[in-house]
């Protein structure tokens, strides 16, 4: 089954996402050379929150295979990759993946991202995520997105708190990251739960700024 188009999509390709300040779209093989030079770059950043790398895991070759794969989760109504750009100057900044999609009586799917060491901490993957998952409920009508990080991942949980997700446990032994077997801490989001500025996270966080400026001026 394929997705349903929005408004501003790419056709059978999917869809194209603007913000303020990205814009998210499927990968093309003509991104290959941006997608290498930025993993590349990226490399000691990314490696310990990622499957172990195989040795040929930035050339074309392999980079085409992902594409065939993406393609055919695609057609198949299981999961779609996003590729992040600065909507200025149309450089790469990293990537989000919504895998593992159920329809039926689940109506889920898991999230994952990932971003370049340098483009990190600015708040781009904050609005890349929340785009994502404007789209995930709205346009494909999702009830439930779920996503697992490592416990001492902790700009990742942060992130993911920040845009609403809420703890729900940890699975042992959960994926196979940099070679070994870790545990997760699993995250859930809800279509009806708020996200972003209105999550219970962000409110604490003002909440907490509040209470410091308070604190400092008397």
């Amino acid at each position: 089954m394929l997705f349903p188009a929005l408004i501003g999509d790419t056709g059978p390709r999917g869809p194209k996402l603007t913000g303020a300040r990205v814009l998210l779209r499927q990968p093309t093989s003509r991104d290959w050379r941006s997608w290498s030079a930025l993993r590349h770059a990226s490399r000691q950043f990314l490696t310990p929150w990622e499957p172990a790398w195989p040795h040929d895991a930035l050339t074309r070759a392999a980079y085409r295979r992902r594409l065939r794969q993406q393609a055919a989760e695609w057609r198949q109504g299981l999961g779609v990759t996003l590729f992040i750009f600065d909507l200025r100057s149309e450089r790469m900044l990293g990537g989000i993946s919504v895998t593992n999609l159920r329809r039926g009586v689940a109506q889920t799917a898991s999230l994952g991202y990932w971003v370049g060491e340098r483009q990190a901490r600015q708040g781009l993957m904050t609005e890349a995520l929340l785009l994502t998952l404007d789209y995930l409920f709205g346009g494909l009508g999702l009830h439930r997105i779920e996503a697992a990080c490592l416990p001492h991942n902790v700009a990742s949980r942060r992130l993911l708190e920040k845009i609403g997700f809420q703890e729900e446990g940890r699975g042992r032994d959960y994926l196979r990251i940099a070679g070994q077997w870790q545990d997760h801490v699993l995250y859930g989001l809800l279509a009806d739960d708020p996200r972003g500025l209105e999550s219970p996270a962000w409110s604490r966080a003002r909440a907490d700024r509040a209470a410091a400026l308070d604190a400092a001026a008397k």
